[in-house]
């Protein structure tokens, strides 16, 4: 069999890419959709099995999907440099278009679809790496919890088409074997015979914009509908805002924790702290007061955002609120802010260092602590540190300006 195409068969360079991204997308997609479905009970549950066997099983189709992205390429390439065995029903103008339609959906799905995967995964914090040497992120691709939700929305469109895409290759190569009796399917079978194409063959350019119009049809469907919304971290109600001594101008809340051997970074998007600070301290030590109000539904903790707010961890639903309250006190290593923290009904004791740079009016702040998660009933199922670990941390960093009066 000769390696390089002719004009009426395929070689066997293009068979074997052919045939190798149909089994890795015939193993990928059943694949994904059962690692998803494990995921959805793992998150409900917080069982440990199930927490790594969605992991394990992430990772497969992850790694797996970076396989098809290359043979894809490698294939795409490939045809760029060999002539295409013409169509054996050319004359036959509609099925003609439709399957040109087809051939260029495939093409760009067989792009997109794994590429739109591995963005999301760049872009994201969380759980299940892919399994090879050169990193998990991607050039050109931030950590941003809204790009990773725009990544995973047009990964689940993309996907969907591919599927559309496929069931109309399969439908038609069956027709041309079962109710034509040519040979456009047996020619891209190992040993296959050569098919005479037929006279007249169908153009590129209207079956290209044909794709192109479906892809625009299909992604301006999905943005009616609202999948492009992004929710990280916006669940819930906004806090009122507090009266403050210092007015918060910028700052970041943030918790750590490893989940599967990665450290996984979460922000809270709305939070409130009431402020009083004086550079001379009262009779009592103290420098000032504050108060933090955290919503915990504001949290965006990459791909395990959901599995957070469930009752099994933080139960946003009942508590959706996390305070903190302490006196600012200054010791001989610095600044300490001693008071209790209270997470899902539960307060504790705690001190967390920090440090503290005035300039007049305006002030910078950073400083953290960590905390055992089980003290505050987060995550009791889930006892395997390396499945989730023990100890979070909590972290900020702040810039404020004194409030006149």
């Amino acid at each position: 069999m000769p390696l390089t195409n002719s004009a009426s068969t395929y070689g066997a360079v293009t068979r074997t890419f052919h045939w190798l991204a149909a089994l890795l997308i015939l193993v990928n997609l059943p694949l994904g959709w059962v690692a998803a479905e494990i995921g959805q009970e793992a998150q409900a549950t917080g069982s440990d099995a199930l927490i790594a066997r969605a992991a394990l099983l992430f990772s497969i189709h992850k790694t797996t999907g970076v396989a098809v992205f290359i043979v894809a390429l490698g294939r795409i390439l490939w045809a760029l440099s060999q002539p295409r065995p013409g169509l054996l029903n050319g004359d036959r103008v509609f099925e003609a278009w439709a399957a040109e339609t087809v051939h260029w959906l495939l093409y760009g799905a067989l792009v997109l679809v794994p590429l739109s995967g591995w963005v999301h995964h760049a872009a994201t914090t969380g759980f299940a790496p892919i399994w090879w040497p050169f990193g998990q992120g991607l050039p050109f691709v931030p950590r941003s919890e809204a790009v990773s939700e725009i990544a995973a929305t047009l990964h689940l469109v993309f996907v969907l088409t591919l599927a559309g895409a496929l069931a109309a290759h399969v439908a038609g190569a069956l027709k041309h074997h079962i109710i034509d009796h040519d040979a456009t399917l047996r020619r891209m079978l190992p040993g296959g015979a050569a098919g005479q194409p037929s006279a007249r063959q169908p153009g590129h350019l209207l079956p290209f914009v044909s794709a192109l119009a479906i892809w625009g049809v299909v992604l301006g469907g999905a943005a009616a509908l609202g999948w492009f919304e992004t929710r990280a971290g916006a669940g819930g109600e906004r806090l009122a805002a507090v009266p403050s001594g210092w007015a918060v101008q910028d700052g970041r809340l943030q918790i750590r924790v490893r989940q599967m051997g990665a450290e996984v970074t979460g922000s809270f998007g709305d939070w409130t702290a009431a402020i009083t600070y004086a550079e001379k301290p009262d009779a009592e030590g103290r420098h000032g007061t504050v108060e933090v109000v955290v919503a915990i539904p504001s949290l965006a903790l990459g791909s395990v955002t959901r599995q957070a707010m469930g009752k099994e961890f933080f139960n946003a639903e009942q508590y959706p609120t996390a305070t903190f309250t302490a006196d600012l006190v200054a010791t001989k290593g610095g600044h300490v802010a001693r008071g209790t923290l209270t997470i899902k009904g539960e307060s504790l004791p705690v001190e967390m260092p920090f440090a503290l740079a005035m300039d007049g009016d305006t002030a910078r702040s950073e400083g953290g602590l960590v905390v055992d998660r089980r003290d505050f009933g987060i995550g009791m199922g889930t006892t395997d540190p390396g499945s989730l670990g023990f100890e979070v941390g909590i972290s900020f960093d702040l810039s404020a300006t004194r409030v006149p009066g």
